[in-house]
């Protein structure tokens, strides 16, 4: 198999093949791999592995899920593989599996290989070589280990691998001391200290070094604060270890001191070395003295380059503005006893119109270095002999600023252990040999909020806090843009913080704003424009239209009205310069000031038609992708046979439960095009800012009903339960912008979303307006779906009779259009309002004729919601074990294809069955997992009602406290809601009294 393979869990579970990394798929499947790893090549059973990812609530079908999980990862791993040939990694071993890893692709592996060669250079005595060794091993940490796996497994491996790192981070606290770094460690240990203030022993090795730096009275505040936050936790003093550190200190016993340890003397009869003075070049640009946050990065580079073996090269990449200059220099000034015989720097300008030359680059460094101008060579490969020569027995850094490639650099390297060379670049230098890469983000909100504070003034930032963030956000955290409008911000003392906010609030002004002498963003971003070709210029520009957070590669293939394959080249070469990123693999971004940036270009350079159809071309793919989405999702139905085609091919679905992860993995794109949609056309187009350049408004009013009918594509992600507030802002702003085509889908999917949340009378509401518009202009695409909803929400409403009429009036317009999927919904959905009418024979026929007619046609979705209400009817009658039966059925495929609000109604009506059989302990567990979907939906009756049914099961397993708390907060939520199921909540703690 091609490429090296790498896996990671000291962080989140990860994996690569040479730098790309794989799609590990679920946390199920994360959580499996992850097991796996950490068993180190030993088999697992599948009943182990089963424990270690489901523990208790194991599904019936745990092992089928299994098998497949496993499947998914074996072909993840090793995609090229031909079926028929036995896996090479994951591999079967009896009944189990078995993860055979090749040598040193493990982190966890080579954390604790190079922890024990530390102990090694400990024990032999090299105190130095045992901390840079073990410093290395911590840098394979990335944060929570096992995170994105999930399981009891995980839970407890997460907690052995973090007892593991900081007992490794203590033990290199201890060498630090021991080899005299005091002053260093104590800002680390500070930190450390505060995240786990239980910990003595870092308490002790914090004491001990405010101490050694002369510091008695904060070494002895350690102790106190110590002793107060043991005794306030868990109600013990301090260890013996602790105490008689206090008592030493208080003693100010001499022994704590560092003691430098003696060199051995030289030989008496040694004839000296005839030293030859050379020239100590010192050439870094001054340090900055309001360096900011980057802590652990400047703590990786420290790390990287202060090796002893070797020629290590780090290659610090971001885009422009970031602050790759000014944190390698800060790494640059840190270093200066690491290399004493002197630091190289030179301004290569790869993103200027000339950049420097590296035969330039070279002469000067020799010149540096004592080589008398006449006597430096003329050509490349001799000024670079001659510089490697120089540098062989130095101690020496080279700082090489604003690279364009390797090749420009790859001749200014020094070739000898013993020095070191710091590269920044906006493009990724991967063809670097040897070297390590950072690719450097923008800051975190709190080292923002923490440079402009620096440069503006820490006592007026600190006065309007709220007001600062909002600034530092509206500046995207970059580096430069917080430091230009801090800048501008010290300069005006009539200026508040406040005031900074209006005027970054405007996109169309920002970049004017984010300037101040010669400082200014667009022009360090103008600088990554320039270098690229017309083809990455246009694309550049056009993927910076859509309001989207990210874009994924075909979505981005329509914007250019290229192949996918020809896209993808594009926006990698894109990225490789760092003007644009890879968030994840196939999707891509813009930070928000390069897109605005981007969208200045676009308009001072694209037509508005070429704007516009470049933004029509996405909403054609997007409308393509959620109509076959829609298709398979409802299959049967004919609601997306009459939706709006545009010329665009959007993606093709293998099954419902693919189509609905398309649906949600792109919802907050999906969402963004509606909403960019509904406000162009309410303003006439988005207006350029300069000048009167923007988009026809009769061609974007145009795109409404397409919009409209995506909007209607999309009722799949209804189902997930977590985008109401996304349908709503989004149904509103068509209805406010559209035509009576608009309005009427608008109306429709609100009336969706509101019966969906319990707001019954609004949807009442939606669904007649909506209807008024369908009869009036004849528009017949929706009217069935409307009839079938209204008799859905009235019967809801308890007006039984009235909802028969209306499911009536569907089953006419379904039959008419010959829509049998549609026949077969209004039998399921009519059969509550049948049982409530007393016609409880009617209603189990019109349930199964229903159920039937969706296994005729196919329709895997049909026979599923089908199943639901059929369950429903069974348990009304009494037929108790035939209604668990059905509804089991149906949860395992609502929660294969995540469907939240099903998953939650049929386990809420799971556990009221249950408990009718007094099956009571099933009873609760079901109602547990209704609870929980519901408060991860954000769905307060779904909640109200999951309680109900808790406290049901709980009264029937004897527990009377648990039961009175759930159907309280259950009679408290529907009071909220305003629901008459109130009054049976009431009537359910009334009989708790009175029994």
């Amino acid at each position: 198999m091609a490429g090296q393979l790498r896996f990671a869990v000291l962080g989140p579970v990860r994996a690569w093949r040479d730098d790309a990394e794989l799609d590990l798929g679920t946390p199920l499947q994360r959580s499996i791999l992850a097991m796996l790893l950490l068993r180190e090549g030993r088999a697992v059973t599948p009943n182990e592995l089963i424990d270690a990812v489901w523990g208790e609530e194991a599904p019936p079908r745990a092992l089928g899920a299994l098998r497949t999980y496993v499947s998914r990862l074996r072909t993840a791993l090793e995609p090229d593989r031909s079926p028929r040939t036995p896996p090479q990694l994951l591999t079967s071993v009896g009944k189990g599996y078995a993860l055979r890893l090749p040598d040193d692709a493990f982190d966890l592996a080579r954390f604790e290989k190079a922890a024990h060669a530390c102990e090694s250079a400990r024990k032999a005595g090299d105190a130095a070589r045992a901390a840079e060794t073990l410093r290395e091993a911590l840098a394979w940490w990335s944060g929570e280990p096992l995170a994105g796996a999930v399981g009891p497994y995980a839970e407890s491996q997460r907690e052995r691998l973090l007892e593991r790192r900081i007992a490794a981070v203590e033990t290199l606290m201890d060498l630090d001391l021991e080899l005299g770094r005091h002053a260093e460690v104590i800002s680390e240990l500070m930190v450390l200290t505060a995240d786990h203030p239980l910990r003595e022993r870092l308490r002790a090795q914090l004491m001990l070094a405010y101490y050694r730096c002369g510091r008695q009275a904060e070494a002895l505040n350690v102790f106190t604060d110590t002793r107060n936050a043991l005794i306030e936790e868990l109600g013990i003093d301090p260890g013996a270890e602790l105490t008689e550190l206090h008592r030493r200190v208080l003693a100010a016993d001499p022994t704590l001191a560092y003691v430098t340890k003696a060199r051995p003397a030289p030989e008496e009869h040694a004839e000296p070395t005839p030293v030859v003075e050379m020239p100590k070049p010192a050439q870094l640009p001054a340090a900055v003295t309001d360096f900011t946050g980057r802590k652990a990065l400047v703590n990786r580079l420290l790390n990287q380059l202060g090796v002893a073996d070797g020629v290590p090269i780090a290659a610090i990449c971001g885009i422009g503005g970031v602050g790759k200059t000014t944190l390698a220099v800060h790494v640059a000034h840190l270093l200066h006893d690491t290399f004493p015989d002197g630091q190289l720097y030179a301004d290569l300008r790869g993103y200027g119109r000339e950049p420097t030359p590296p035969e330039t680059a070279l002469a000067a460094f020799l010149r540096a270095l004592g080589i008398p101008v006449d006597v430096i060579p003329d050509g490349l490969a001799d000024r670079a002999a001659l510089f490697r020569s120089l540098l062989g027995d130095r101690r020496m850094l080279v700082l090489l600023d604003n690279a364009r490639d390797a090749d420009q650099v790859e001749h200014l390297l020094p070739g000898a252990p013993g020095c070191a060379a710091l590269i920044t670049s906006r493009g990724k230098l991967a063809d670097l040999p040897a070297a390590r890469l950072l690719d450097l983000d923008v800051m975190e909100p709190d080292e923002a909020l923490a440079l402009f504070s620096a440069v503006a003034g820490p006592e007026r930032v600190a006065a309007e806090r709220a007001a600062a963030m909002d600034v530092v956000a509206a500046c995207g955290f970059l580096p430069l843009a917080v430091r230009i409008v801090a800048a501008r911000l010290a300069s005006r003392p009539s200026w508040t913080v406040a005031s900074l906010v209006p005027r970054l609030a405007d996109e169309r002004r920002r970049l004017d704003e984010l300037k101040i002498g010669n400082l200014a963003v667009s022009a360090t971003f103008a600088l990554g424009y320039g270098q690229l070709d017309p083809r990455q210029a246009r694309a550049f520009r056009l993927l910076s239209l859509p309001n989207g957070t990210d874009i994924s590669t075909p979505a981005a293939a329509a914007v250019l009205d290229l192949s996918p394959v020809e896209t993808e080249d594009v926006l990698e070469s894109m990225v490789d310069v760092s003007l644009l990123e890879a968030p994840a693999p196939g999707r891509y971004r813009f930070h928000d000031l390069l897109r605005l940036f981007a969208r200045r270009q676009a308009e001072d350079t694209e037509t508005p038609e070429a704007r516009h159809q470049a933004l029509r071309r996405l909403l054609g793919f997007y409308l393509g992708s959620a109509r076959a989405a829609h298709r398979l999702a409802y299959e049967g139905s004919k609601v997306a046979d009459n939706l709006t085609v545009i010329g665009t091919r959007g993606h093709t679905f293998g099954s419902a439960d693919e189509s609905v992860a398309w649906l949600a993995a792109e919802a907050d794109d999906l969402f963004a095009m509606l909403g960019q949609i509904a406000e162009e056309a309410s303003h006439g187009g988005p207006e350029a800012g300069r000048g009167s350049r923007h988009e026809p408004a009769a061609e974007i009013r145009a795109d409404l009903p397409a919009a409209a009918d995506l909007l209607v594509a999309m009722e799949p992600l209804l189902e997930a339960g977590a985008f109401a507030r996304e349908f709503d802002l989004r149904t509103r702003a068509l209805i406010e912008a559209g035509d009576d085509p608009t309005r009427l889908r608008a109306r429709y999917v609100r009336g969706r979303m509101l019966f969906g949340v319990n707001r019954l009378a609004e949807a009442d509401q939606e669904f007649r307006e909506s209807l008024q518009i369908a009869e009036r202009t004849g528009d017949h695409a929706l009217l069935g779906e409307t009839y079938n909803a209204l008799g859905v929400v009235i019967g809801r409403l308890g007006r039984h009779p009235e909802a028969l009429d209306w499911f009536g009036r569907a089953t006419k317009v379904y039959r008419e259009l010959g829509n049998l999927a549609g026949e077969a919904l209004v039998l399921s959905y009519s059969a509550r309002d049948l049982l409530l009418l007393g016609r409880a024979a009617d209603a189990v026929a019109v349930s199964e004729q229903g159920l039937q007619i969706f296994g005729e046609i196919g329709s895997g979705p049909g026979v599923a919601r089908a199943r639901y209400h059929l369950g429903v009817v069974l348990s009304y009658v009494g037929r108790l074990n035939e209604a668990v039966v059905h509804h089991a059925e149906c949860l395992e495929f609502f929660r294969a294809s995540n469907q939240k609000v099903w998953e939650q109604r049929v386990c809420n009506r799971l556990a009221t069955t249950l408990t009718k059989a007094e099956r009571f302990q099933e009873a609760a567990r079901h109602a547990e997992q209704a609870l929980q979907v519901s408060r991860e939906i954000t769905h307060p009756y779904g909640e109200a009602q999951s309680l109900t049914a808790l406290g049901k099961a709980l009264r029937g397993l004897g527990s009377r406290t648990r039961s009175r708390d759930a159907l309280e907060k259950a009679l408290d939520l529907f009071i909220r809601l305003g629901s008459a199921e109130a009054d049976d909540v009431r009537k359910l703690l009334a009989d708790r009294v009175e029994t």
